[in-house]
């Protein structure tokens, strides 16, 4: 199946399990606000151990409206939750990957549930070992392809794929001021082919560079809030690589704890192009104390 009718297919099947009718996803119309937030299960893949990941995101039906949702009632996994890692922020559109689940190797025809309610709309969707949702999020074995490498220092361990909320880059500020946040990222450099899979001509005679097809960046990253109690503004959510660092700041409107989605994309896109690889999922952990209290430097490490 072709990355685009996968990803149809993908989008056809959020609703099933759900409490709101059937084909209200694919058939009613976006709106500005007031829509809900549907879970996605991505797919599933088997760890070496011989356990089980599941790999949910979410795809939020409003154009204009960013939903927190913090965990309970209206935002829970269950059994074992509420809170199995998932996220309280909900931005606009498709979030691809945003939460991998492990269950154990004898987890079988067993499901967990993930229950969003937005706007007072509740949506309800199982996740399993369902036949056909079979992923490999670590290669695209028609390419060669693999995901992106994040690192909170050069040395440190080499987060790739799916996300680990237990692997993170750690940070501390004050409200209101700027928390420098920094991190190195690197690909493997292959490329896909432009769409369709059709070859690249070779450049005329003279080559001239504008003659050539567009290529896509190798890689970049997108900066998010995933988790907090604030606002988080970003100096740039799409900063800038400097031979593989990356370096922005945040500010933060409240004190509290606070995690920061880092998606790095290499050129097969967002969410793989529908494919679940290749892209990798970080998190930088931020506690953000009030300004009355002095606060303390920022450290990152």
């Amino acid at each position: 199946m072709g990355r685009t009718a996968l990803a149809l297919a993908a989008t056809a099947c959020l609703a099933a399990g759900t409490h709101v009718a059937a084909g209200q996803l694919v058939m009613e119309p976006l709106k500005d606000a007031g829509q809900n937030i549907y879970p996605a299960f991505e797919g599933w893949y088997q760890n070496e151990d011989g356990s089980y990941t599941l790999l949910a995101g979410y795809y939020n039906r409003n154009k204009k409206q960013t939903l927190d949702i913090p965990i309970g009632p209206e935002n829970r996994i269950e059994p074992g939750g509420p809170d199995q890692g998932q996220p309280t922020h909900f931005p606009v559109g498709r979030g691809w990957g945003t939460i991998a689940i492990k269950v154990p190797k004898d987890f079988g025809d067993k499901k967990i549930s993930w229950t969003l309610t937005a706007n007072g709309r509740t949506v309800s969707v199982p996740f399993g070992l369902t036949k056909g949702y079979q992923i490999e999020p670590f290669l695209d074995a028609a390419m060669g392809n693999k995901p992106p490498v994040i690192k909170f220092a050069e040395k440190s361990e080499a987060l790739t794929g799916p996300p680990k909320l237990t692997a993170s880059g750690m940070a501390s500020g004050v409200v209101g001021e700027q928390v420098p946040l920094s991190y190195w990222v690197t690909d493997d450099g292959h490329e896909e082919t432009p769409t369709g899979g059709a070859t690249v001509a070779a450049p005329p005679p003279g080559g001239a560079a504008a003659a050539a097809p567009p290529r896509r960046q190798r890689v970049s990253t997108t900066l998010s809030k995933y988790r907090g109690p604030g606002t988080v503004t970003f100096a740039d959510s799409t900063p800038a690589i400097e031979k593989d660092k990356v370096s922005t700041t945040a500010t933060f409107s409240m004190p509290g704890e606070y995690w920061i989605r880092i998606e790095g994309n290499d050129a097969s896109g967002v969410g793989g192009g529908g494919f679940q690889c290749c892209w990798t999922t970080a998190y930088i952990k931020v506690t953000v104390k009030a300004a009355s209290t002095g606060g303390s430097p920022f450290v990152l490490r």
